[in-house]
């Protein structure tokens, strides 16, 4: 196996499993997640007091499995933020994975090992989640191809649970052939040849990102214009990316607290700061709140189904900015975590799938853009990242 010198993986977690013989991943290396079960390995989910009171899982989780049927090698299990509550890919426990694209700087998160294992060619493809942005942040900011399928698409079996109602299985890849090949085979859908035929840039989101990063996007906006020829731009979220942010920083964390209560009650576990702040700022939204976000939910998923009608896509940019440098103080990090979550918010608010495509630069550093679609359009988004590197 490849050393692992971006600290990508989780310590004592290096196994290796072969993948079935002939099958169309054949070849192919992959690292999970630690939050998907691995039989005979325990789950961590980035906290030693979880792998210590749970017990250790007799089976694969369903994307494990998926994996390995289809030819690829399971090579070890990698680090995330703590119980997959964080957006910026740092562990008070493991150490923060190093950003192999952007040396100094954090990877994203919470699927932070993942993304760097693929970015530092440790291997081919990883498993991450993404609940509110945590396969789309640490793709933009490692420059690589990630996902966040329709939610609901894939089972999650075997997965640790966060917040349910916003939680997916995705994954990543360095090249757009390889992403197209695993995205294949994780969808169960040949990658179609056709494209869509409505290209809808989301102004808002442009506006609410940085001016170097908008700019640095522009020339892969205006490939995908010219691929797809009708274009319009359109506010994405009419009430504004902050009060839909609201809404999900309302469900998720509510979700979260229920997920995770009755460990916490009973074990009494370690966390970092941040990560008990949010646990706790979680037990004490009123139901009212959350009465109020499911009414911004079901608003904001009428808004997708409106804009993503039948052959058009939506397109982003996947960060308000590049990777931000790591060890930051909480008055720094607090403001740049706010910021990412209005743009990843819709995902867990609608659970429409997104893919995150790389190829733009500021000052050196990568960010991504993202293409948007309908539920369901999950292989027509990987088309449009196969397309673009094709066009590139």
């Amino acid at each position: 196996m490849p050393d692992d010198d971006v600290n990508a993986f989780v310590p004592g977690s290096r196994v290796h499993i072969d993948g079935r013989p002939g099958g169309p991943l054949s070849g192919l290396t992959f690292a999970a997640k630690d939050l998907f079960d691995v039989a005979g390995h325990p789950t961590g989910g980035g906290n030693p007091d979880w792998a210590r009171s749970n017990p250790v899982p007799a089976r694969h989780a369903w994307a494990v499995r998926k994996l390995i049927d289809a030819g690829a090698t399971l090579i070890g299990k990698t680090i995330t933020d703590e119980v997959s509550l964080g957006i910026v890919g740092e562990n008070a426990f493991y150490g923060t994975p190093v950003n192999p694209r952007a040396p100094g700087r954090v990877p994203g998160g919470s699927s932070s090992g993942s993304a760097a294992a693929v970015a530092a060619g440790l291997c081919d493809t990883a498993l991450g989640t993404d609940t509110g942005g945590s396969v789309r942040v640490p793709a933009s900011f490692c420059g690589l191809y990630g996902i966040r399928p329709t939610h609901g698409r894939l089972p999650v079996s075997g997965m640790m649970a966060q917040a349910p109602s916003s939680d997916t299985t995705g994954w990543f890849a360095r090249d757009a052939a390889t992403f197209a090949k695993v995205s294949s085979v994780m969808l169960d859908e040949t990658i179609p040849p056709a494209l869509p035929r409505k290209l809808i840039i989301a102004v808002d989101a442009f506006g609410f990102a940085d001016s170097e990063a908008a700019a640095a996007l522009q020339p892969i906006v205006e490939r995908l214009r010219g691929m797809i020829g009708e274009t319009r731009e359109e506010v994405m979220a009419p009430a504004g990316l902050a009060e839909w942010a609201r809404a999900q920083r309302t469900l998720q964390p509510s979700e979260a607290w229920v997920t995770f209560k009755d460990w916490i009650e009973r074990d009494n576990p370690r966390f970092a700061f941040s990560v008990a702040r949010n646990l706790l700022l979680g037990s004490m939204i009123p139901q009212s709140e959350r009465d109020w976000a499911e009414l911004v939910r079901r608003e904001a998923r009428g808004r997708m189904r409106y804009l993503l009608r039948p052959g058009a896509i939506l397109c982003l940019p996947s960060t308000p900015f590049a990777a931000p440098k790591r060890g930051e103080p909480l008055s720094v990090a607090g403001p740049q975590r706010d910021r990412l979550l209005c743009l990843c918010c819709h995902g867990g608010l609608t659970g429409v799938p997104q893919v995150s495509i790389p190829g733009a630069l500021i000052d050196g550093l990568p960010v991504g853009l993202s293409v948007v679609g309908g539920r369901g359009t999950d292989a027509t988004l990987v088309a449009v990242a196969a397309a673009l590197e094709e066009h590139g």
